[in-house]
């Protein structure tokens, strides 16, 4: 020790035994005045001076000074004429004595808790204002921080209501919100996000709005704390309903809020990992807010420079591909060449493919928004946004398409992480069907083929292709892609898992018009193109549009099915059909059905579906002859 250090050993040593003397005194006035000399000599950084000073402290004078201090009962040093001095001394060495670690672990300071607590809810009546309340926040988050029933008890005691009625009051940025911030960020990592949204959905939401502002107000540390703590609420399945309780408000700023937020990290020099916690932010409004979300731009009477409406657009579509191309790189390495005899290596991949299907979808959601307004008056999204916009997709695309490319080599066709991918081109592709048109024509047959980690055959791929598949076989060309490849089996079997028996369960029936469509625009085409479809596929086909359109009363629905039937029908004949052992006879009667109810339609209002109408009676006028039955149902109900 230097002479420096042991003189001023000497200089503290007579206060700090004074005050140790008083502390250990019999009357309150002497422990009250050993309280006093503690906050004049010991700084926050003299741990062993504290330390000395706790261990002599009597726990229950301090008990009965913050209680003093409450209105709860009175200390024989003076009446109730002190108490707020009381009160700020009895926080001032709480929080002094909870800067140690030990001490903010202990039970005792658990148990106070609940006490400091209700001076906080009565703070607007204490004359010693904003300094106590900070020291509050300090105690309990260091006690909370330290013990993990420290947490529990600040839920249980109502700390989610008493932070949500102060939080919104508290200045930007400052030392009190961020403590708020972080009690807000243990309770939800100690208490399950569904149990506090089922306790505290408005209180929840209240504090949503204002850590939305801190999000898109401050330029430190707090912002990235808000960005965590926004991920973190908006994680849980209650999205929904707290979404409605936020409506309910009546204040939307806080999506407003979150959207310049979101543009301060993508636009600036941030971690990887910052970034990302944005994208998942940003997709998160996205799917409660819809796209429009997106290129909204209302004023906020707080932010100086609004941005301009397309930036966010731009920045997000730009970020999610650099990611998605990052993660795509990493998922090949991991999936080809490093080792896969580590758990790390599977728990690696799993994380990656997870972020890849947020930036994935926020992808789609751009192509989506930009299918809906395109050509629209009004577009808000000028010529030179568009452009950018088109070609950062087209390279976009172009990486991913590059990644199935790898995974066809590799002989590799099953992983959500293929399957978002397949997703992804189709829905881009839907848009725009000759982009990237030859490297589409060499990976169709196995994009068709590629299965989720848990399907056990494609299904979801082939659904989302058909946009694209119905636009591309418009064309002469596409069909003879889609025919020459083999893929219209997979077409063909994916409308008999949708409108057969056994049949998905889809959220519309797009998928099946679109499937329908497709292998209709096939048929159509089938002298020019030589296309043949083989017996065993087209027999199927046949029992699942006549079962599928049974029931249906629909013109578009029943019109749709026999035009498919009809074109079938002209490979083969009534005799061939009944002797095939797959086709049985309830089979061909609800075919004949069908048939009959949509050449029974003319005369209908059928103007929406009149040149399938057309298809129908010209189909049947080649083969009628050779379905004498067929032929009969289809005399007795049009007579």
């Amino acid at each position: 020790m230097d002479s420096q250090q042991q003189q001023q050993q000497q200089q503290q040593s007579p206060s700090l035994q004074d005050c140790l003397k008083l502390l250990k005194g019999e009357r309150d006035e002497q422990q009250l005045a050993g309280l006093l000399l503690v906050t004049k000599f010991c700084n926050n950084d003299d741990h062993a001076s504290l330390r000395t000073v706790y261990n002599a402290i009597a726990s229950r004078f301090l008990d009965r000074l913050l209680r003093t201090g409450m209105g709860k009962g009175i200390i024989s040093a003076g009446g109730s004429d002190n108490r707020d001095a009381y009160l700020q001394l009895s926080v001032t060495v709480l929080a002094a004595f909870c800067r140690l670690p030990e001490i903010a672990s202990s039970e005792d300071m658990v148990l106070k808790i609940p006490l400091i607590l209700e001076i906080m809810s009565n703070g607007g009546k204490h004359r010693s204002g904003s300094h106590v309340l900070e020291e509050c926040y300090e105690i309990l988050y260091l006690v909370s921080a330290a013990r993990e029933d420290g947490v529990t008890t600040l839920y249980e005691y109502g700390g989610m209501k008493v932070l949500a009625s102060q939080i919104s009051c508290l200045p930007d940025g400052s030392h009190a919100m961020e403590l708020a911030m972080k009690l807000v960020q243990l309770m939800l990592s100690k208490v399950s996000l569904d149990i506090i949204n089922n306790d505290y959905i408005s209180e929840l939401a209240v504090m949503v709005n204002t850590i939305a502002r801190q999000f898109a107000v401050l330029h430190n540390a707090q912002k990235f704390e808000a960005l965590h703590l926004l991920c973190v609420i908006f994680s849980s399945k209650y999205l929904e309903q707290l979404h409605q309780t936020l409506c309910a408000m009546g204040s939307g700023s806080w999506s407003n809020y979150i959207r310049v937020g979101i543009v301060a990290i993508l636009q600036n020099r941030v971690a990887p990992a910052e970034k990302l916690q944005a994208l998942i932010l940003a997709e998160t409004m996205v799917s409660v807010l819809g796209e429009e979300w997106l290129i909204s731009q209302p004023s906020l009477p707080d932010i100086q420079d609004p941005i301009p409406a397309n930036r966010c657009l731009l920045l997000i579509l730009e970020t999610s591909r650099v990611e998605a191309a990052v993660l795509l790189n990493e998922l090949a390495y991991l999936n080809y060449e490093a080792s896969k005899s580590s758990s790390s290596t599977a728990e690696s991949i799993l994380s990656k493919q997870q972020n890849l299907a947020v930036a994935f979808s926020l992808v789609e959601r751009i192509i989506k928004l930009l299918s809906r307004i395109n050509g629209n008056e009004g577009n808000p999204i000028d010529e030179s946004t568009s452009v950018k916009m088109m070609n950062g997709l087209n390279e976009m695309i172009g990486e991913v398409l590059e990644y199935l490319q790898d995974a066809k080599e590799h002989a590799q066709k099953k992983g959500n992480d293929l399957l978002a991918s397949v997703r992804i081109v189709g829905s881009y592709l839907a848009e725009t069907p000759i982009s990237c048109k030859q490297k589409v024509k060499e990976l169709l047959d196995y994009m068709l083929l590629v299965e989720g980690e848990d399907e056990p055959s494609p299904f979801y791929s082939i659904c989302f292709l058909l946009p694209m598949l119905c636009q591309i076989t418009m064309e002469i060309d596409g069909c003879r892609a889609l025919a020459s490849s083999g893929g219209y089996k997979a077409v063909v079997g994916c409308l008999i898992k949708l409108v057969g028996p056994n049949s998905y369960m889809v959220e519309d029936d797009s998928c099946i018009f679109l499937a329908c469509d497709t292998v209709m625009n096939l048929l159509l085409k089938k002298e020019q193109l030589k296309f043949f479809m083989d017996q065993t596929t087209y027999l199927n086909l046949l029992k699942a549009l006549a079962y599928w359109a049974e029931n249906k009363s629909d013109p578009s629905s029943i019109m749709v099915a026999s035009t498919i039937c009809v074109l079938i029908l002209d490979y083969t004949s009534e005799e061939e059909l009944l002797n095939h052992p797959n086709f049985d006879f309830s089979s061909f009667i609800k075919l004949s059905e069908l048939i009959a109810k949509s050449l029974a339609s003319c005369g209908q209002d059928i103007s929406d579906v009149m040149d399938l109408y057309e298809i129908i009676d010209s189909g049947y006028s080649r083969w009628g002859r050779r379905f004498p039955r067929l032929r009969e149902t289809v005399e007795r109900t049009i007579s």
